[in-house]
């Protein structure tokens, strides 16, 4: 059991080192909440009061915003046990001067006014990452992204590619790349060139990686040499040729590609929006054998949705040189299972190849709280397993810490140059 004063002299340190985010939804354009609906309508507290007895009524577009933040607000109260309850009193404590340490119904119509009145500051996105100490923000940008009016230094564009490997076959789809790139797709020689294109543009405007979500049955493999696959239908043989070029594309432009397995989407088909989403456990790093064997010029940041399947993250990561340990993804960003999936990596994986934290967030009031969440538990197992458990100074601690959240990053993901 780790010493308090040690935890939280080590946290307040930890706390200093600047926050560089390797993976958000933020959108570059309108970074910061405009009100507390913004807030209290991230997916995460929709999906908890759902799930503790709200109807859909209050979600609705046309549903009047300060009602529904005061009816979620009512059920916070049914869950203000979770974690996601504390990233939100920290908000409203940090950016909003909350002067409590719980967040009740009755407070509703005081973190609205409040929130109306600081939120509209024109400058209130810079205050808040002044206020964050934040660095440097990942983005997750569609393929048809024009990568303009934005600061690509600050928010660093990455590539996310969902809809190319599963979605090629809809018209529409195909449409946004042909648009994108100026390239008519009529067939797979067309998609290839596009996709070639694609990652020009995405380097030339600072993009520092590629990415995808994965579902638990998808296996990449080689394309097979003089395979007849149609452009206009759904099939696992196009989603794995599109998924190997990319891989290809990733080796010849040196971008990491990020690989967010083993999400199945719309299990909970009555839930929420972006509520919806499970994992099952037949999903295993196995299935991508061939990849990380076929192409070991390429990072893989991998990050899964099961703490479950933690120690064969731990052992692919230990084995293979190209496969990094990424982040505490959705469903495993819980200090529970944070603590023993870190700890583990640690103990197991060179400090080179982990990224320790990620965001997630859609907002940049959440990345503060989601950070300070994971510099704690960060904090505790530093403090009980290398400074006490083995003797290490603080200082060499304090630099482990830095080498995962910070040093890290900028090696793992360096800046590219555009290459013929």
């Amino acid at each position: 059991m780790a010493d308090i004063r040690l935890v939280n002299e080590l946290y307040e340190q930890i706390a200093k080192i600047p926050i560089r985010d390797p993976h958000t939804h933020i959108s570059p354009r309108s970074p910061a909440a405009r009100s507390l609906d913004d807030i209290l309508g991230y997916h995460y507290y929709t999906e908890l009061a759902h799930s503790a007895g709200m109807s859909h009524g209050p979600l609705q577009a046309d549903f009047p915003a300060r009602e529904r933040c005061r009816i979620l607000l009512t059920f916070l109260e049914r869950f203000d046990n979770t974690v996601q309850a504390t990233w939100l009193v920290e908000i409203a404590q940090t950016f909003l001067g909350f002067p409590k340490n719980r967040i009740r119904a009755e407070d509703a119509d005081w973190l609205w006014q409040r929130a109306e009145e600081v939120m509209a500051q024109p400058d209130w996105a810079r205050h808040v990452i002044q206020r964050s100490n934040i660095e440097q923000i990942f983005l997750t940008n569609d393929f048809d992204d024009p990568l303009k009016g934005f600061d690509t230094q600050f928010y660093v564009p990455c590539l996310r590619t969902d809809d190319l490997v599963f979605r090629l076959h809809l018209p529409e789809v195909r449409e946004r790349l042909a648009r994108a790139t100026g390239i008519e797709l009529g067939r797979l020689e067309h998609v290839q060139e596009a996709l070639e294109r694609l990652f020009h543009h995405f380097v030339s405007h600072g993009a520092r990686a590629c990415a995808i979500s994965l579902p638990p049955d998808f296996t990449p493999m080689p394309p097979e040499p003089g395979a007849s696959i149609r452009l206009d239908a759904p099939s696992p043989e196009l989603s794995r040729w599109v998924f190997w070029k990319l891989a290809e594309c990733c080796r010849h432009y040196k971008l990491p590609f990020d690989l967010m397995i083993g999400v199945h989407r719309g299990v909970y088909k009555h839930g929420v929006y972006q509520g919806q989403d499970l994992f099952d456990q037949r999903t295993s790093l196995w299935q991508y054998r061939e990849l990380f064997n076929a192409f070991p010029q390429v990072t893989f940041c991998v990050s899964i949705l099961s703490s479950i399947q933690n120690a064969e993250l731990v052992a692919y990561s230990w084995i293979f040189p190209n496969v990094i340990a990424s982040g505490h993804w959705w469903y495993s960003n819980l200090p529970g299972f944070i603590r023993h999936d870190l700890s583990t990596r640690l103990q197991g994986v060179p400090k080179t190849k982990l990224v320790g934290y990620y965001s997630d967030a859609y907002k940049l009031e959440f990345v503060l709280p989601k950070f300070n969440m994971f510099r704690r538990v960060l904090a505790e197992v530093l403090a009980d397993e290398y400074i006490q458990g083995r003797g290490w100074s603080e200082e060499a601690a304090l630099q482990l810490a830095r080498q995962i959240l910070y040093d890290n990053i900028a090696v793992i993901f360096p800046p590219s140059s555009p290459r013929k």
